[in-house]
């Protein structure tokens, strides 16, 4: 979606009814940002919105890409953002042999995730608290295991076998349980990923 250079209209300052839906929004579909929320989007400040080709709206504030809407609504997080809270994103794990090809934009395909160096998730029941009140108790085991399966369609954090920080993010063209029973065809189809067109944009 972003491999090559973005080309970005101006940016635009938001109302603040519209800062107030996007700041729901991207508490809905990433709950365990809640305790970071006034950190990652600071009541002071201005959230502004730059258009992106393919329908694509970037949202920053304080020079700092924060996530992106496609045209079908999904709130997908920057990666800035991911390495500043990654553990508030379902995360998904590839091995070695497919960094390469996700830092080139291919797709992500299921024997990348199920080879003895990927992670997809091992549903558990978590103890201890959950990073808030009414946020769901999720999150990884000490092996890089998400704590539930997660669905086709929803947004996840593509982290890599010997990397520390996340490599790409997508929205899943298959859930992670389908993935299991399959172990073949495609994860991801369009990520961003570190070093695209995306990464790259200078939104001050």
């Amino acid at each position: 979606m972003f491999k090559d250079g973005v080309t970005a209209s101006p940016k635009q300052k938001l109302k603040s009814s519209i800062q107030r839906s996007l700041r729901n929004a991207l508490l809905t579909t990433f709950p365990l940002l809640t305790p970071h929320i006034d950190e990652v989007l600071p009541k002071k400040s201005s959230l502004e919105q730059i258009k992106l080709p393919d329908r694509v709206n970037l949202y920053v504030i304080d020079g700092q890409p924060i996530f992106f809407q496609q045209d079908n609504g999904v709130t997908v997080p920057h990666l800035r953002l991911v390495h500043r809270f990654p553990q508030a994103f379902p995360t998904i794990r590839i091995d070695r042999g497919a960094i390469r090809f996700v830092l080139s934009g291919a797709t992500l395909m299921a024997p990348g995730l199920t080879s003895k160096g990927g992670r997809l998730p091992k549903p558990t029941e978590r103890t201890g608290e959950p990073v808030a009140e009414g946020v769901p108790n999720e999150g990884l085991d000490e092996d890089g295991h998400w704590s539930r399966e997660l669905e086709k369609g929803e947004p996840v954090v593509v982290m890599a076998e010997g990397k520390e920080e996340a490599c790409a993010i997508g929205v899943l063209v298959a859930g992670t349980k389908e993935v299991k029973d399959k172990g073949k065809g495609p994860v991801i189809e369009e990520a961003h990923f570190l070093g695209d067109g995306l990464w790259k944009l200078n939104v001050d």
